[in-house]
């Protein structure tokens, strides 16, 4: 959801004629709006138009402003006329808009073939649809109460978080002597087959040894079954679709995801020396896992946040009901599309394997939009009814974070998001977050303690739910 979409700016008019406005129906969220501009307005303003043309038409053989008022309608005619045109439609489509008190969501749209000309006499009407930001009736939040996770770092904590810098200092070594193993890189043609026919594939698929996704699908035992497999090697997992997965027809359905190994490789770690310690700033491996506590720290409070704002989140997704606009929604459904065709080229899906799976990329794409765009306008809402805002200089502020962990200056980096239309994409999610923190405020919470093997999100698992 763009900041375009989210309300029009509109200005006011220059004098304080009355256009000729109604305002109807045409569907969930959409008014209809006809307008007419009477005929004398027309003609005044064209008569103030020409005037001001006048006094400064330069044409052969009169100084400026000297030439025939007739020969200057004739001369500039048509751009006077275009230019009053667009000038009383929008003013016109303005006043509309403010004195109805419309918030606007994106461009009207006019009826096809409509062709907005001035008539020679007479008035000019016409008719065209916008769509609106929704109505919406927030619930009582008084039933909900937020479950607070409560985790302390402890010594387990900071091993788990070592292990992981040794495995992202790692290095990546070629497998040749045995076949996969548990945690092992795997590169393999994955084909999802359903029937004994292909329905999706993945061409060099980069993947580790270990229970997980594939292609939407949980392979709980994908270690065991990849176990011993060795380059040229074909494998092939029976595994059941979930009734949510993206591609409709593979729902509930049992299919086959078959593996052809191209590359094996397993991740030495790191070793804990001076090199290594010199490497990321530290004298010594203690003052190393004191810094991993802090970050870990931080990094649980950041989850316990997340997963108290899911609850919240989820809870709205339940509890509100929204009319969304049918052309707005679409848009969203194209730009979820987008998102999931982008995920794929980065997980190494070639652009000729999205273009041949586009009917599994927009499968469930519709729900997703929907359930995006009725939390974005009830959260807007929230921030409305809280008067959350966010200023120039928090934004700032968190841009200066974001350059800081990308090694890059922040006024470059403010600079590209501004141009790519991610800066009114992180206004939105800082709004976003400052409203859930407002909301929860006022709510009732619950410490629940978290067991050793369990992480923030299992203290609510509904909320995982959550787009």
């Amino acid at each position: 959801m763009s900041e375009q979409e989210s309300g029009v700016a509109v200005e006011e008019t220059q004098d304080n004629f009355e256009y000729p406005i109604s305002i109807e129906d045409a569907g969930p969220a959409t008014k209809k709006i006809s307008i007419e501009i009477p005929g004398d307005r027309i003609q005044s303003k064209l008569a103030e138009q020409f005037d001001q043309v006048l006094e400064m038409a330069a044409l052969p053989g009169f100084r400026p402003g000297k030439a025939p008022r007739k020969l200057v309608e004739r001369r500039f005619g048509g751009d006077v006329r275009n230019q009053v045109r667009d000038s009383l439609v929008r003013e016109a489509y303005q006043q509309a808009v403010t004195k109805n008190s419309l918030a606007v969501l994106g461009e009207p749209e006019f009826d096809e073939g409509t062709k907005l000309e001035l008539p020679e006499s007479g008035s000019l009407k016409f008719q065209f649809n916008v769509e609106i930001q929704p109505e919406i009736t927030l619930p009582d939040f008084k039933d909900l109460t937020v479950k607070r996770p409560v985790i302390t770092v402890n010594d387990t904590h900071v091993d788990q978080a070592m292990q992981n810098l040794r495995e992202q200092q790692g290095t990546l070594v070629p497998v040749e002597d045995r076949g996969v193993k548990s945690k092992d890189y795997v590169t393999a043609d994955i084909d999802l087959k359903m029937d004994g026919e292909v329905v999706g594939n993945m061409k060099n698929a980069q993947l580790v040894s270990r229970p997980g996704n594939v292609g939407g699908i949980e392979v709980k035992d994908l270690d065991k079954q990849l176990e011993g497999a060795k380059v040229g090697d074909t494998r092939t997992v029976k595994v059941t679709a979930p009734e949510n997965h993206p591609a409709e027809k593979l729902r509930g359905k049992d299919v086959e995801v078959e593996f052809k190994i191209n590359d094996i490789k397993y991740l030495e770690l790191a070793e804990i020396d001076d090199d290594f310690l010199e490497q990321l700033g530290f004298v010594n491996e203690q003052e190393l896992r004191d810094e991993l506590k802090v970050q870990m720290t931080q990094r649980i409070e950041n989850d316990i946040k997340v997963a108290m704002h899911n609850q919240v989140r989820n809870y709205l997704a339940k509890n509100v009901t929204v009319d969304l606009p049918q052309k707005l929604t679409q848009r969203q459904e194209h730009r979820v599309a987008n998102r999931r065709a982008n995920e794929a080229m980065m997980r190494g899906v070639g652009q000729e394997q999205i273009k041949a799976n586009l009917n599994q990329l927009y499968a469930g794409a519709l729900d997703q939009a929907k359930a995006e765009l009725k939390l974005f306008f009830t959260l807007g809402k929230l921030a409305e009814q809280h008067e959350i805002t966010v200023d120039e200089a928090e934004v700032n502020g968190q841009i200066a974070e974001i350059a800081m962990q990308q090694e890059k200056r922040p006024e470059q980096l403010k600079q590209k998001m501004s141009e790519s239309g991610q800066l009114s994409e992180l206004y939105l999610a800082m709004r976003e977050r400052k409203t859930l923190d407002k909301v929860i405020e006022g709510l009732k919470i619950e410490d629940v303690e978290i067991k050793p093997d369990q992480t923030a999100e299992d203290v609510s698992p509904e909320a995982k739910d959550v787009t």
